[in-house]
Parts: C-alpha cells; sequence; structure tokens
C-alpha cells in the first residue's frame, strides 16, 4: 500500500493546490490513499465542514487536525457526524466532540488506520499524548488493521520522535504536522516505523509560514496584535509518500514530495 500524507492544508491557497496537484499525484505516484492535515484549512485558521468537504472532494481520503481545530464553532457536529472523515487529536478530555481514529479503505478493501494525537511541549496541557495514541492504535489493531499511520501535531521535535520510538514496530508510521516546515529528517526507525519530524505545508511559501509576511513583520516589530491573512503567492505541496508492506503492517519507505502550483 501507498499513503500520501499532505502536510498541513493553509487556506484557500492550500485547498487549490490540493484540488490541483493531488489527483495528478496520485496517478504519477501509484498513491493508493490519500491522508491530509486540515486544522488550517479555512483562512489559515481552524476548518469548516465547507473546506473539509471540499478537500474530502479532492481525492482525499481522511483528514487529520490539530490545536486549531475548534476556532469554527459549526466544526462540532461535524465532527461528530457517525461517518465523519476528519478527525480530532484523541488526547482531548473525555466530551470533546467528534473521534481520534478512523479507517481509510482503498477499492480493492486494503485498510489504512489512521490515529491523530496533539503534543504538549510548548502547547497546551492535554492528556498524556504517548498512552493516548497506544490505546488508540491497539483499537484499530482489534478491528483488524494492520497498516496504522499516526500524526502527531506538536510543536517540538523532541516530543515527535519520542513518540515516533515508543510506537516504533506498533504502527506503520508516524508523522509530525504543525510546523510548516518540511524537514530533512525522514527515515525508517529499527522496528520497521517510517518517520518524518514534519511533513510541511500545503499552501504559499512566499510567506512565513503561510501568513502575509507584511502582517508577520508588523507583529513582530510592535509587539501588539494583528490579524493575519493568507498569503497567496508561490504555493507548494509538502508531502510524504510512505510504502507499507500489506503483510506485516511495517514500512518499507519514506520519501518528501515537493510540487509546486505553476502559476497561470
Amino acid at each position: 500500500m501507498r499513503v500520501l500524507f499532505l502536510g498541513d492544508v493553509f487556506g484557500k491557497p492550500g485547498r487549490q493546490a490540493v484540488q490541483r496537484l493531488v489527483p495528478r499525484l496520485i496517478t504519477r505516484l501509484g498513491a493508493d490513499l490519500v491522508v491530509a492535515n486540515a486544522e488550517n484549512a479555512s483562512n489559515g485558521v481552524g476548518v469548516t465542514p465547507d473546506a473539509a468537504e471540499e478537500l474530502l472532494a479532492s481525492e482525499v481520503d481522511l483528514l487529520t487536525s490539530g490545536n486549531h481545530i475548534w476556532v469554527k464553532r459549526e466544526i462540532g457536529p461535524y465532527l461528530d457526524a457517525p461517518k465523519s472523515r476528519l478527525l480530532r487529536p484523541a488526547n482531548y478530555p473525555k466530551g470533546a466532540p467528534g473521534r481520534g481514529r478512523g479507517i481509510a479503505t482503498t477499492p480493492d478493501g486494503k485498510r489504512l488506520g489512521v490515529v491523530n494525537v496533539e503534543g504538549r511541549v510548548f502547547m497546551k496541557a492535554l492528556d498524556d499524548p504517548f498512552p493516548a495514541a497506544l490505546a488508540e492504535v491497539e483499537a484499530l489493531k482489534a478491528e483488524g488493521c494492520r497498516a496504522i499511520l499516526v500524526d502527531v501535531h506538536a510543536e517540538a521535535t523532541s516530543e515527535k520522535t519520542a513518540l515516533a520510538h515508543y510506537l516504533d514496530g506498533k504502527v506503520s508510521a508516524v508523522i509530525g504536522t504543525h510546523t510548516h516546515v518540511q524537514t530533512a529528517d525522514e527515515r525508517l526507525l529499527p522496528g520497521g516505523t517510517a518517520f518524518i519530524s514534519d511533513a510541511g505545508m500545503c499552501g504559499p511559501r512566499d510567506s512565513v509560514i503561510g501568513v502575509r509576511k507584511e502582517l508577520v513583520l508588523e507583529r513582530f516589530l510592535t509587539q501588539r496584535p494583528v490579524a493575519f491573512e493568507p498569503a497567496k503567492k508561490d504555493v507548494w505541496i509538502n508531502a510524504v509518500l510512505i510504502e507499507i508492506d500489506d503483510a506485516s503492517g511495517l514500512a518499507r519507505s519514506i520519501v518528501r514530495v515537493q510540487e509546486k502550483v505553476e502559476e497561470t
């Protein structure tokens, strides 16, 4: 099985990049399933049901998220829908809308379990993501999933790397998200788990992590609140392609993917 994981989709430019490039990437890379982090898909912060549906209509099979998932209040009922294909981090307190794991299925019946957790270093004091992730993994295995991908949405590279080692040999891949900058540390861990500390961003590179650079500079220089807006130029897809052995559920390879949207 080949899984294409898309880094954080940022605002309208990111959604348009997914619409334009993902179908051709699926063909070129031979991807069986596509998973994308969508927590910033609506105007650069949060995701609305309409934005989620737009991505799912662009040949994305399942969506993950992170700390910004709660920004759009209308997302709660969407997360709770029985057939929702948008996950929220599993380590939020009991009673939070939605779920932290899901299953995507290929047309020929192959299944990929997906787990979403949020880190705690330099972030909110949530439940511990380590046992939370392991519990979700064990639940997916009880449902017969061999191939399992974990999106760890976290600030600190150390926390993401530690979680990957904690789950090494138990899951197919641990993919970091949140910082919007693709890292160059992709590798197979000793137990057969693919890892990268950040998949990057699907959005405008002529920016500061997706935001118009003039606005970010104003905030840094004045130390006063400034409303952020997505930038629009030099839009790229950042992703990773993971090949998973169907029999063992362990990874065979992980490769970084970068694709520029040609301006018209």
